[in-house]
C-alpha cells in the first residue's frame, strides 16, 4: 500500500476521548475549587471591601489578560511543548499595532494607518511570531524551550528598540475598549476570556482536533501512527497561542491605560503558575480548560488579597513560586504520576 493511501485511511484510527474520566482526572479538575472558596472566605473576613461588587469585578478584569495567555500556553503544554516567548508577544504585538496608528510626534512610525489596521496588525504579529516558533520547532526540530527562550529575548529587545524605551499613551480609544467597555456590569475582556475558554473546552472535549492534541501530548509517535497530522496541528497550536498572547497584550494595554517597553516582562512565571496549579501537565497530554481557568482565578484572588494587605510586589512572585511547588506535589499524589 502506498504512503498516500495509508495517510488517507489512517485518520479513521484517531483515538477517541475516553467515555468516562478517571477519578484522578476529576480530582485534578476540581482540586482548586475548595482552595478558591477558602481564600474567598478568608479575604472577606480579613478585609470588608474584598467581597464588594467593585472588587470582584476588579479581580475578574485584572485576570482577563492573564486568562487569555494561560489559555494559549495550556494548549502548547497539552501538546508536550513549551512557549516562553508569549510574555514578549504580550508587549511587542500591541506595541507594533499602536506604532502603526499613532503619529510620529507620539513616537509612532508616522504611518498613521486607520485604527482597524492597527488592531488587525496586533493579531497578525501574534500569529507570525507563533508561526515562526512553530517553523523552528516543528520543521527544524529545534528544542522548544531554547527556541522560545531566545525569541523571548529577541522580542523584548525589538520592543525596547521600536518604542525607544518610551511609554505609549496617545492611542485610539479602540485600543482600550476591551478593558473599558462593559456588558452586564463586567468588562468586555472578561466576556471575551470566558467565551474563549468555553469554545476551547468544547473543542478539546468533543472535537477530533481536541482529541488529537491530547494524543500528541501523550505519545507523539503513536499519534502519528494513528494518522494524526502531528506536525501540522502542533504548528497550528503555536500560531493560536501567539494570537491569544497578542490579544491578551491588547487587553492588558487597555487595563493599564498605556503601553510601556516592559509590558509582559516576567509574566511567563505567572502564566506557568496558573497552568500548573490548574492541572495542566508539563509532560503533555493532560489538563482541562476548567482547571486552567480555576488556576487563573486563584492567582487573581491571591494577588488581590496581597494588594489589599499592601504586601510588596516582590513577595508576590515568591508566593507564586511556592504555589507552583505545592501544586506539583498535589498533582503527584492526585494524578499518580510526577510532572517533570
Amino acid at each position: 500500500m502506498s504512503e498516500t493511501t495509508e495517510t488517507m485511511a489512517a485518520p479513521k484510527a484517531v483515538p477517541k476521548a475516553p467515555a468516562k474520566k478517571s477519578r484522578a482526572g476529576w480530582i485534578r479538575d476540581v482540586a482548586l475549587l475548595p482552595a478558591l472558596v477558602v481564600l474567598v472566605v478568608i479575604g472577606g473576613l480579613v478585609n470588608d471591601s474584598f467581597l464588594s461588587v467593585d472588587n470582584i469585578v476588579s479581580i475578574l478584569g485584572s485576570s482577563a489578560a492573564l486568562a487569555l495567555i494561560v489559555l494559549g500556553e495550556s494548549l502548547v503544554l497539552i501538546t508536550g511543548k513549551f512557549d516562553l516567548s508569549l510574555e514578549s508577544t504580550v508587549g511587542i504585538a500591541p506595541a507594533l499595532g499602536a506604532l502603526l496608528v499613532i503619529p510620529a510626534a507620539s513616537a509612532g512610525f508616522g504611518t498613521e494607518f486607520p485604527t482597524v489596521i492597527g488592531l488587525l496588525g496586533i493579531l497578525v504579529v501574534g500569529a507570525l511570531i507563533g508561526a515562526f516558533n512553530g517553523f523552528l520547532i516543528v520543521k527544524l526540530q529545534l528544542n522548544a524551550f531554547i527556541v522560545t527562550l531566545a525569541m523571548l529575548t529577541v522580542l523584548r529587545g525589538v520592543l525596547i528598540g521600536a518604542t525607544n524605551g518610551k511609554t505609549l499613551f496617545d492611542m485610539p480609544d479602540a485600543f482600550f475598549a476591551l478593558a473599558t467597555s462593559t456588558f452586564a456590569g463586567l468588562p468586555m475582556s472578561v466576556w471575551l476570556a470566558a467565551l474563549a475558554y468555553l469554545i476551547t473546552g468544547l473543542v478539546l472535549r468533543y472535537h477530533r482536533v481536541g482529541r488529537a492534541l491530547y494524543a500528541i501530548g501523550g505519545n507523539r509517535e503513536a499519534a502519528r501512527a494513528a494518522g494524526i497530522r502531528v506536525d501540522k496541528i502542533t504548528w497550528l497550536v503555536f500560531v493560536v497561542a501567539g494570537v491569544l498572547a497578542a490579544l491578551g497584550g491588547l487587553v492588558l494595554t487597555g487595563y493599564v491605560g498605556a503601553l510601556n517597553a516592559n509590558q509582559g516582562n516576567g509574566m511567563i512565571f505567572t502564566v506557568f503558575a496558573a497552568a500548573v496549579i490548574g492541572g495542566i501537565s508539563l509532560d503533555g497530554g493532560r489538563g482541562t480548560m476548567f482547571g486552567a481557568l480555576t488556576g487563573v482565578l486563584l492567582l487573581g484572588v491571591v494577588q488581590n488579597m496581597l494588594n489589599l494587605a499592601q504586601v510588596p510586589a516582590f513577595w508576590i512572585q515568591a508566593i507564586y513560586g511556592g504555589i507552583i511547588l505545592i501544586a506539583l506535589m498535589i498533582s503527584r499524589f492526585a494524578g499518580g504520576k510526577p510532572q517533570t
